[in-house]
């Protein structure tokens, strides 16, 4: 199929809602909708996140980037080492081994559509050392979640 509507609000056509990860403690309220993948041929997938009300996804990071198109409410992100709001239609790109994780107010869901390549790593979780480094910034040891 070259083409997916929306069957609802921010559900697309031919594909399931589906959990975020596995459940590990990681993150909090997260669904994802692959909404293009390997079977295009072209090499990237483009992915919807939705973050429920005050939930967050995981803190991590890895080799391959990815660019981050917010499409449904607010949120806050740590992109490496800054805090950045991000609202409808902002760019945002995540480098290779930057750190990153979205949050959703407390009020309202928060949606971005994520776009990456097909064969990418797997990413990191912070080690113990790495988490007490991140969190010698004040404003980030207040917003991250693990």
């Amino acid at each position: 199929m070259n083409k997916r509507g929306q069957r609802e609000p921010f559900v697309w056509e031919g594909g399931e809602v589906l959990a975020y990860k596995e459940q590990d403690g990681t993150h909090r309220s997260v669904t994802r909708q692959v909404l293009s993948d390997a079977e295009h041929g072209q090499g990237t997938s483009l992915r919807y996140f939705e973050v429920g009300p005050g939930g967050h996804t995981t803190l991590e990071r890895h080799e391959h980037t990815h660019v981050v198109v917010p499409i449904r409410g607010h949120g806050s992100a740590l992109i490496v080492d800054r805090i950045v709001p991000v609202a409808p239609h902002d760019v945002v790109f995540v480098p290779s081994w930057g750190w990153h994780q979205f949050r959703a107010p407390d009020d309202q869901p928060f949606g971005f559509l994520c776009a990456v390549v097909v064969d990418r790593d797997r990413p990191a979780l912070p080690t113990a050392e790495e988490l007490a480094e991140l969190r010698r910034d004040p404003e980030i040891a207040a917003f991250i979640r693990v």
